[in-house]
C-alpha cells in the first residue's frame, strides 16, 4: 500500500509552498486550446490558498530542451489561471526560472497570494535532475507539493531533486487520486478484477501484461497487439499490425494465464479493411482468417459481445489502450462498445491515461468513469508495478 502524506495532512499557513503542477497544455499562437490540466490543478491550489500559504507554482511546457523559447513560455497559463482562480497569478518571467523576478516576487508575497514560475525546462539541468537547479527551486519554499502525475515516472529537478532540500514534501489531490486508483486499487482490487489492454504493440505492454497476470481474474486483449497473439496461434493476419519477434512471448503469456487460472480473452472476429483509411472497403472476418491484402482495424461484433459480457459483473476494471483505430469513425465501434460497457457497469472503472483516456473523453463517456488517469507513460509504469520516482520522493505518512 502506498501511503503518502498529502495536502490534507499539513497546513501551510504563512509558509511558502512550491507546487509542481502539470501545465503542459497545447498552445496555438499563444492561445491555450485545451485547459483540462489547468482546471484539474485548481482543487490543490485553492486548498493551499485557503490555508493562507504563499503559493508558488511551477511546471514544464513542451520540450524547449534547455533554451528559453518564447513560444513555450508559461505566460499565457498565468493569465488563464488568474481568470480561473478569480485572483491574480503573478508571472515571474525569468529565463533562468529562479531569477531576480522570481526571488523578488516571492520575497514580496503575502499569505494567500499566487505566483507562477517560468517553464522549468528552460533549464537544461531540469531533466537531468541537476543539484544546483534543485537547490535553487528549494530555496524559494518551506514546503513542496507534487501534483504532476504526468511526469511522476521521471526524476527531474522540479519533482524529485527539490525534495532533497526541503523538509516537507507531500502530494496534491491529483497525485493522491492516481495513487489511490492506479497504485492501490490495482494492487488490492475488489474482485472480480478485469483488465482490458489494447493499443498497437505487445512490446510496449509486456511488463503490464506480466504484472497484471499476477493480479487479475480476467485479462482482455484487443487492439493492434491482438494480431500478434492471433499469428502466434497459427492464424493468418494479412497486413495487420504484427510483431513477429513477440509471437513466442504471446504463446508464453497464454500458457501463463492458463497456469494461473486467469481467463484470457482474445478477439474471435475483426473488422478488416483493404486499406488503412476511413474510406476503405471493410468487412467482418474471423480472427486468424484475414486475407493477404487486408488488415484488421477493429474488433468485430462477436468480440464486442464477449468483451462487454466480461466486464458486466466485474468490481474493478482497468483499461489501457483502444480496441482499434478509434480515430477513424468506421473503426471506432469496438472502442466505443467497451467504453459504453464500462459506463454501464457498477464497477470501479480506471482508465489508464494516453489514448484510452482520449478515446473515452472523445466518445463522451468521460464523466461515467471512476478515474481517468492524467498520465500516459506514468500510468503505464504504475500498471507495470514500478515505483515512480515522483511518488517515491514524497514523505510517507
Amino acid at each position: 500500500m502506498l501511503n503518502k502524506k498529502s495536502v490534507d495532512d499539513i497546513n501551510v499557513n504563512g509558509k511558502r509552498v512550491l507546487v509542481r503542477c502539470d501545465f503542459n497544455v497545447p498552445l496555438i499562437d499563444g492561445k491555450i486550446t485545451d485547459e483540462n490540466r489547468l482546471v484539474a490543478a485548481l482543487p490543490t491550489i485553492k486548498k493551499l490558498i485557503a490555508d493562507g500559504g504563499k503559493v508558488i507554482l511551477c511546471s514544464h511546457l513542451g520540450k524547449p530542451k534547455g533554451e528559453a523559447k518564447p513560444e513555450l513560455s508559461l505566460a499565457p497559463v498565468a493569465v488563464r489561471l488568474s481568470e480561473l482562480l478569480g485572483q491574480e497569478v503573478k508571472f515571474a518571467a525569468d529565463a533562468v526560472v529562479v531569477g531576480d523576478n522570481a526571488k523578488a516576487a516571492v520575497e514580496a508575497m503575502k499569505d494567500g497570494e499566487v505566483i507562477l514560475l517560468e517553464n522549468t525546462r528552460y533549464r537544461a539541468e531540469e531533466t537531468k535532475n541537476g543539484e544546483a537547479f534543485s537547490k535553487e527551486l528549494a530555496s524559494l519554499c518551506d514546503v513542496f507539493v507534487n501534483d504532476a502525475f504526468g511526469t511522476a515516472h521521471r526524476a527531474h529537478c522540479s519533482n524529485v531533486g527539490v525534495t532533497e532540500y526541503v523538509d516537507t514534501a507531500v502530494v496534491g489531490y491529483l497525485m493522491q487520486k492516481e495513487i489511490d486508483f492506479l497504485g492501490n486499487a490495482v494492487n488490492n482490487p475488489e474482485r472480480p478484477f478485469v483488465a482490458i489492454l489494447g493499443g498497437a504493440k505487445v512490446s510496449s505492454k509486456i511488463s503490464v501484461i506480466e504484472n497484471l497476470l499476477d493480479k487479475v481474474d480476467t485479462l482482455i486483449i484487443g487492439g493492434g497487439m491482438s494480431y500478434t497473439f492471433s499469428k502466434a496461434q497459427g492464424g493468418s493476419v494479412g497486413k495487420s499490425l504484427l510483431e513477429e519477434d513477440y509471437c513466442e512471448y504471446a504463446l508464453n503469456m497464454i500458457k501463463k494465464a492458463e497456469e494461473k487460472g486467469v481467463k484470457l480473452l482474445l478477439p474471435v472476429d475483426n473488422i478488416i479493411a483493404d486499406d488503412f483509411s476511413n474510406d476503405a472497403n471493410f468487412e467482418t472476418a474471423k480472427a486468424g482468417e484475414i486475407p493477404a491484402n487486408w488488415e484488421g482495424l477493429d474488433i468485430g461484433p462477436e468480440t464486442e459481445k464477449i468483451f462487454c459480457e466480461a466486464v458486466k459483473d466485474a468490481k474493478t476494471v482497468v483499461w489501457n489502450g483502444p480496441m482499434g483505430c478509434f480515430e477513424m469513425p468506421n473503426f471506432a465501434h469496438g472502442t466505443e462498445a467497451v467504453a459504453k460497457a464500462l459506463a454501464d457497469t457498477k464497477a470501479t472503472t480506471i482508465i489508464g491515461g494516453g489514448d484510452s483516456a482520449a478515446a473515452v473523453n472523445q466518445l463522451g463517456y468521460g464523466d461515467k468513469m471512476t478515474h481517468i488517469s492524467t498520465g500516459g507513460g506514468a500510468s503505464l509504469e504504475f500498471l507495470e508495478g514500478k515505483e515512480l520516482p515522483g511518488v517515491a520522493a514524497a514523505n510517507n505518512k
